[in-house]
């Protein structure tokens, strides 16, 4: 009777250590390393509570996270907006989702020349991202600031070719996403992205000349394949970020030079409305 019972005592332990051990799901994140990374960390253990084991892993570059979720290396990706995911898509024949935003990094432009765009000299050497849409989001910043006018004022596709008028007579380089702040002391202007300005040293409100409105098209999203996009876990992210504590830190820990789109589940915020077609 002892060894009976020492023996169901033994397969109790056994079942309790085994729920214990394998009741959370796992959420494998790729994201890029600043301000991403840190919004999505924050939430870890919001997302223990719930169930869901957080795993994030970090990338500099704007390939590999689409990448490593289309191969399902990756659950999700958090480091894009959906002008790029568009163009991505389409060159690479994927057919990866948006699932929710959450903030948007505006692109700045930084100069150790000049403090004003409008005294950039005659000929200068303007420095903007490589890959698609960055470079035609530095292009739309660049014509609302009066430096160039492009052959569709609206259009989110638009390269140098699109240029009509360029009064200064300016010379473009394409770099690079994460190498344009290393530029930044060889060119006339350059123009960042906040995820590579920031761990740059650089504080878009600070540092920069001209920065990009709040309520541009540009907010970054959380994107999966297909077959995860209605998980419970990625259900439960969303839950998760969509708090008044969350919005908190992305306006406190990054000094307003990130800026949430959405507007919190569990406490209403004064003033807070979605932009169109963010959510």
């Amino acid at each position: 009777m002892k060894k009976f019972t020492k023996l169901a005592t033994a397969f109790s332990l056994l079942a309790a250590f085994t729920t214990s051990a394998f009741a959370n799901q796992t959420l494998s994140v790729a994201a890029s390393v600043t301000p991403h990374a840190e919004v999505i960390k924050f939430v870890t253990d919001d997302l223990k509570k719930k169930g869901v084991d957080l795993k994030v892993i970090e990338f500099s570059d704007y390939v590999q996270p689409n990448v490593v979720v289309h191969q399902k290396h990756v659950d999700i990706n958090f480091y894009q907006h959906l002008p790029y995911l568009e163009v991505f898509n389409a060159e690479r024949g994927y057919d990866l989702v948006p699932a929710f935003p959450i903030f948007i990094t505006p692109v700045a432009v930084y100069s150790t020349k000049v403090k004003n765009v409008n005294d950039v000299r005659e000929g200068g050497v303007v420095a903007i991202p490589n890959d698609p849409t960055n470079a035609a989001r530095a292009l739309l910043l660049l014509q609302e600031l009066g430096l160039i006018k492009l052959k569709n004022p609206n259009d989110i596709k638009a390269t140098v070719r699109d240029i009509v008028e360029n009064p200064k007579k300016l010379k473009f380089r394409e770099i690079e996403a994460p190498n344009l702040p290393r530029v930044l002391n060889s060119v006339d202007l350059d123009v960042i992205n906040t995820n590579f300005a920031v761990p740059a040293g650089l504080h878009p409100l600070k540092d920069a000349i001209a920065i990009e409105k709040n309520d541009s098209p540009y907010a970054n999203w959380v994107v999966t394949r297909p077959d995860n996009a209605d998980l419970e876990s990625v259900k439960l992210l969303k839950e998760a970020i969509y708090t008044k504590k969350v919005y908190d830190f992305i306006l406190t820990k990054f000094e307003g030079s990130v800026i949430p789109v959405f507007c919190p589940l569990d406490e209403p915020v004064e003033g807070c409305e979605v932009p169109a077609g963010k959510n």
